[in-house]
């Protein structure tokens, strides 16, 4: 009896014995999957899916995850600047051995299915979701804040270099006061420089310095 199965896109005819290379799947080494994508089941009687054959399946056992061949892609480009790039690949794979063939039943099996690594369950989504939505919560916390820690601030346009753009970044960041900008830390300068992207303007210009001057009037 044979089979052809559909998996990561491509179609394969196996039969029971049959070792066979894949596209990667989600399982270890030594676990037994099923596909159920079967398009054709074929021995004394031929059937032809449509486009799946109902009820069938092909399991097989995971013997290992390994890698192909290396794949090398050479790029040249014909100009007067001419550049050129070699990349190389080696897509993974998972080795399988095929051990039964179903023609029906496959539901009942109890054999979990074969999942591509890279696919997204349902189980996934769900697991992603709170991560999407805590963020949102977050940030919009110190937005209804802000005002309030403003009105009370220092007036930071003092500072070399400072306008109202620059003022505002500050307080969104939660800096609102010359004393917080004079007890900066060098760990402190090079955090808010990324965070808020002065590019070396606090060092520059000499904010900590002022800062201490200004807090102490």
């Amino acid at each position: 009896m044979f089979a052809v199965m559909k998996t990561g896109g491509k179609q394969y005819k196996v039969q029971s014995g049959d070792t066979l290379r894949v596209e990667k799947l989600a399982a270890d080494a030594g676990e037994k999957v099923q596909f159920n994508e079967i398009l054709m089941v074929g021995g004394d009687k031929v059937v032809v899916g449509a486009p799946l054959v109902d009820g069938a399946a092909v399991q097989a056992e995971v013997v290992d995850q390994i890698k192909g061949d290396k794949v090398i892609n050479f790029v040249k480009r014909r100009r007067k600047h001419s550049s050129k790039r070699t990349v190389g690949h080696r897509q993974q794979l998972t080795l399988l051995r095929v051990t039964d063939i179903l023609e029906s039943g496959a539901d009942k099996s109890g054999v979990k299915a074969a999942v591509g690594a890279g696919s997204v369950s349902g189980a996934a989504v769900t697991a992603a979701a709170p991560k999407k939505t805590a963020p949102k919560a977050e940030k919009a916390a110190p937005k209804a804040e802000a005002p309030a820690a403003a009105s009370g601030a220092d007036d930071l346009k003092q500072l070399s270099g400072v306008g109202p753009a620059l003022e505002k970044k500050l307080h969104d960041a939660g800096v609102t006061s010359f004393a917080q900008i004079a007890a900066w830390t060098d760990a402190d300068v090079e955090e808010f420089g990324e965070k808020l992207s002065f590019k070396g303007r606090i060092e520059r210009e000499g904010w900590i310095e002022q800062a201490k001057e200004l807090a102490s009037k």
